[in-house]
């Protein structure tokens, strides 16, 4: 391959990722004709068509996929050299990559941009919200964040945020006039909210109490993928819903949720800052991490405490929480 080729086989590999000429150009700081016209040029020295372009998008052709799966580990060690250069300059520096669950987002990151970016000005995060388990190497991220669950073996995976409780609750409009679910199984007589998993298929909304693990199919007027949806539609008086507890403690401190069957919430070991197992971690996602821990390190307990929290959990990991 001629070497000139590599900076428009490296704007080509933007274009595919935003999958927009516009937004391609705005992060490479080109005008989009101009990038339209160096992709026609390396289309036409490669002899292929790699784009396809209608006025609605654009979409990568199948040579098209070939070439960007073999030029993007290149191209990514190619990033990581020349960042290389601001490590050796113990100056972390550089784009990080990160896909992360939606919700994992909201209880994790979102309070704390701000300040990891006056720490770090010279780090740009670009934060991808996929409840999708996606390959990291494959995707070209840095890390990610999920469930412990549901990671793959060979990655290398840090707690972050500690266990993280699943409460069940709704709001005083659907309440009023109705009977209070007492166990878990009175929930197949009230309207759900219900969550559809990555895999296709409806979470089963999981209790545990006294060694009594259920996991309860319920059903009602709503699914969604989108935790966000869900709260809105319960917020409006649709039906109960399930989340994770720091997602909705407003909601519960406020009065505009009510708590239910708080005996029977299950605890879940939580979320984990995972990345691919290397030699060398790059220094901006070496700090990233220790900022993260940091602030989201426990609170000092007494002894009791530590002892009954050391105390291990019977319940064993169940299909859906892995599959979240």
């Amino acid at each position: 391959m001629s070497p000139d080729l590599l900076p428009a086989i490296a704007a080509f590999a933007r274009v595919a990722h935003h999958a927009s000429f516009t937004r391609a150009a705005q992060e490479l700081g080109v005008s989009p004709s101009a990038l339209s016209q160096t992709m026609r040029m390396l289309e036409g020295r490669l002899g292929v068509r790699l784009l396809d372009r209608t006025t609605r998008r654009v979409g990568v052709t199948e040579l098209g996929q070939q070439l960007l799966k073999g030029a993007q580990p290149a191209l990514a060690a190619l990033a990581q050299a020349v960042e290389g250069l601001d490590e050796a300059r113990d100056k972390p520096a550089g784009l990080l990559r990160l896909n992360v669950a939606r919700v994992s987002a909201e209880l994790l990151l979102n309070p704390h941009f701000a300040d990891f970016a006056e720490a770090y000005p010279d780090i740009t995060l670009e934060l991808v919200c996929d409840n999708r388990m996606i390959d990291l190497v494959e995707g070209g991220f840095d890390a990610g964040i999920r469930l412990g669950e549901s990671l793959a073996q060979d990655v290398v995976a840090l707690p972050v945020g500690g266990p993280q409780r699943m409460v069940t609750l709704a709001s005083p409009r659907y309440l009023a006039g109705r009977r209070l679910p007492e166990t878990p199984e009175d929930l197949r007589e009230h309207q759900c909210l219900n969550y559809r998993l990555t895999t296709g298929g409806l979470y089963r909304w999981e209790y545990a109490q006294d060694g009594r693990v259920l996991d309860v199919e319920v059903a009602g007027p709503l699914i969604s993928n989108d935790g966000d949806v869900l709260l809105a539609a319960a917020r409006d008086g649709a039906g109960i819903m399930v989340a994770f507890e720091g997602a909705v403690r407003g909601d519960l401190e406020s009065g505009r949720q009510v708590p239910l069957l708080e005996p029977w919430w299950p605890t879940f070991p939580g979320f984990y800052l995972y990345h691919p197992s290397r030699a060398q971690m790059p220094r901006k996602l070496r700090v990233f991490i220790d900022f993260l821990q940091a602030r989201h390190a426990p609170p000092p307990v007494s002894q009791r405490a530590v002892k009954l929290a050391s105390v291990p959990r019977s319940r064993p990991p169940s299909p859906a929480r892995r599959a979240k």
